[in-house]
C-alpha cells in the first residue's frame, strides 16, 4: 500500500508529504491552506497570483513559485512532488499536467482532497456530512442553490459549495459543521475526480447530471471526453442517481455508472412522471419516487402558478426545480419544506432577469447563457424575441442553435469576436431573419449600440433577450459584467428601471 492510500482522513499522518499545488486562485489557496494545516510540505506553482494570496503563503507555511509555466518550472521538477493537486483551470494538455501523467505522479483535484479530509468536523453520530453532487452543461448553480435552500428549509445544515464559488475545503474545515454539502462540479473538476484511484473514492448520497451539450471542447479536446468527464458525477452514488428523462445522454450515464448496490435511478422532466420519477401533472409539480404507493399516487410539491409569481416558471428553471426536489427528497425533506423554500427563492442576477419594461418592450438579461444549450432554453422561454447573441464561442459550433431556434426570432443583434460564425449561421439556416452586427470593439460602446439597434426593430409586446450563447471574455470582464452593461445601457436609454420593472402585462416565461 502506498502512503497516499493511507491518507483517507483528516487525522491521518500527512506530515512531510510533498505536495505541489497548481494555481493560486480561491481554490488553489484553499488547497494550500488545508495541506499546510495538515503538516504537508507545500509548493504552490502558478502563472500569477493575487497579492493577498501570495503574501499569505509564507504565513501559512507554504512556498511559492510564481511565474511562467509554459514549461515545467525547475522549482517543481526539483521539488519531486509525491502528489499534485491542480486547480480546475489546468487542462489535460497543459505542459505540467502532461509531465505529471508521463511520470506517473498522482493527480488530484480539490474535490479528491476534500473527500479524504471530510471527517475533520463530524455530526453528532460521528459521521461526516453527506455529499450531493450536481453537474450539467447548464443549470448547475441554480440547482445547487435550490437544493441547499430546500435542505435548509427541511431542517438540515447544508451549504452550496464547489464550482458555485465557495471551495469544498472551506466548508469541510468550518468548525460549525454541516449535515449535507451540495457540491456543484464543473467538467474540469470531474475530469480530475475521474482519475482518483484511492481506496475510498468519492461516494455521494445523491448525484445529478442535469443535461449535456457541447461546451468546453477546447479544454477537453472532444465532446466524447467532455461527456466522459460529466459521467463521473454518478460514480459510487449510494442512494439516488437523478437524471433528465428529456436528455438521453444523462440516462445512459446512469445506466453505465458503477454505483453502490441499491442506488435508485430517479428521472425528471416536464411531462407526466412514471413511478420513481418527478414531473408535472395538470400544472402541478409532483414526486412519484419517494412515497410508498408511488405506482398509484403522487405528492404535490408546487404549482406552476406559484412558480410564475416568483419568476421561476421558465421551462428550464422548472426542470432545475424538479431535479433539486428529487435530491432534497432523497434526504428526507418534506414536500411542505420544498414549497416553503420555493416561496422565497429568487434567481441570481443575469439569469432570465427582467431589467426593464418600457414602451411595451421587455428587456431580459440572460448573460449567464454562455453556450448554445443555455441560450436555447432562453429562446424557448421567450420565442419571437429580438435576440442579442455572440461572444467567444469556445470552439462550439452555433449552427445547430441557429437552425433550431434562429428562424423563430424577430431579429438578431450579433456581438463579439466570433461574429462571422454567427452571421454565417443565420445566412445558412435562418436567411429571412434580420441580422445586425455590432462592430464596436470598445467595451463601453457595445451595449449602447445593442440598445440602439434593438429600439429600431422591437415593438410593443416584444422581448429583447440577451442570451449570447458564448463566453464573454472577448469584450467583457465576465458574463456578469456583460449583463450589467446591458442593463445599464437599457436604463440609460429609458431612465432608471424603465417605466415599470414589474409590469403585470410584460411577457413572462413559462411552460406552454
Amino acid at each position: 500500500m502506498s502512503r497516499l492510500d493511507e491518507l483517507t482522513s483528516w487525522h491521518a499522518d500527512w506530515k512531510g508529504l510533498r505536495v505541489a499545488v497548481l494555481g493560486l486562485s480561491v481554490t488553489g489557496f484553499a488547497v494550500a491552506d488545508t495541506l499546510a494545516e495538515l503538516g504537508a510540505d507545500v509548493l504552490v506553482v502558478s502563472q500569477s497570483a493575487e497579492k493577498e494570496y501570495e503574501r499569505l503563503l509564507p504565513v501559512i507555511g507554504a512556498r511559492a513559485a510564481i511565474g511562467p509555466i509554459d514549461t515545467v518550472p525547475d522549482e517543481l521538477a526539483d521539488f519531486a512532488p509525491e502528489v499534485i493537486v491542480a486547480s480546475p483551470g489546468f487542462a489535460p494538455q497543459h505542459p505540467v499536467i502532461a509531465w505529471a501523467i508521463e511520470r506517473g505522479i498522482p493527480l488530484w483535484g480539490d474535490i479528491e482532497l476534500a473527500w479524504r479530509v471530510r471527517d475533520k468536523v463530524v455530526r453528532p453520530d460521528g459521521t461526516p456530512a453527506d455529499w450531493v453532487l450536481i453537474t450539467g452543461t447548464n443549470g448547475k448553480t441554480t440547482t445547487t442553490r435550490l437544493t441547499a435552500t430546500m435542505l435548509v428549509a427541511g431542517g438540515l445544515r447544508a451549504a452550496p459549495v464547489g464550482n458555485i464559488g465557495t471551495p469544498v475545503l472551506d466548508a469541510v474545515r468550518d468548525p460549525a459543521g454541516f449535515d449535507v454539502l451540495v457540491v456543484e462540479l464543473s467538467s474540469h473538476q470531474l475530469w480530475y475526480l475521474g482519475r482518483q484511484a484511492g481506496p475510498e473514492p468519492v461516494s455521494p448520497h445523491a448525484a445529478v447530471c442535469l443535461n449535456l451539450a457541447d461546451d468546453h471542447l477546447e479544454w477537453h479536446g472532444s465532446f466524447d471526453e467532455y461527456r466522459a468527464a460529466k459521467a463521473h458525477v454518478y460514480d459510487n452514488t449510494r442512494i439516488a442517481c437523478v437524471y433528465n428523462k428529456a436528455d438521453a445522454a444523462t440516462r445512459e450515464m446512469v445506466e453505465d455508472a458503477d454505483v453502490v448496490e441499491g442506488a435508485r435511478a430517479i428521472g425528471f422532466d416536464l411531462g407526466v412522471p412514471g413511478p420513481s420519477d418527478f414531473g408535472v401533472v395538470d400544472g402541478i409539480l409532483v414526486d412519484r419516487a419517494f412515497l410508498d404507493d408511488r405506482r398509484n399516487s403522487a405528492l404535490e410539491l408546487a404549482t406552476l402558478d406559484d412558480l410564475a409569481a416568483a419568476g421561476l416558471a421558465a421551462p428550464h428553471i422548472v426542470a432545475n426545480i424538479l431535479a433539486a426536489s428529487a435530491l432534497a427528497r432523497s434526504l428526507g425533506v418534506s414536500p411542505a419544506a420544498i414549497r416553503d423554500a420555493l416561496s422565497g427563492f429568487r434567481l441570481d442576477p443575469h439569469r432570465i432577469e427582467v431589467v426593464a419594461v418600457s414602451g411595451g418592450i421587455t428587456w431580459v438579461d440572460d448573460s449567464k447563457a454562455t453556450n448554445p444549450h443555455a441560450a436555447a432554453s432562453s429562446l424557448a422561454a421567450y420565442p419571437g424575441a429580438v435576440w442579442v447573441v455572440g461572444g467567444l464561442l469556445k470552439g462550439v459550433d452555433i449552427s445547430g442553435l441557429v437552425a433550431g431556434r434562429g428562424a423563430q426570432v424577430k431579429a438578431a443583434i450579433v456581438i463579439g469576436a466570433d461574429r462571422t460564425d454567427v452571421v454565417a449561421a443565420f445566412a445558412r439556416h435562418a436567411p429571412n431573419v434580420r441580422v445586425f452586427e455590432v462592430e464596436h470593439d470598445e467595451t463601453e460602446r457595445v451595449m449602447t449600440r445593442v440598445v440602439e439597434l434593438a429600439v429600431g426593430v422591437a415593438e410593443d409586446g416584444d422581448v429583447v433577450l440577451l442570451a449570447p450563447a458564448a463566453a464573454s471574455f472577448d469584450q467583457f470582464a465576465s458574463y456578469a459584467d456583460r449583463g450589467r452593461r446591458f442593463a445599464a445601457a437599457v436604463r440609460e436609454r429609458f431612465g432608471t428601471g424603465g417605466e415599470n420593472d414589474n409590469d403585470a402585462d410584460s411577457p413572462r416565461p413559462g411552460l406552454a
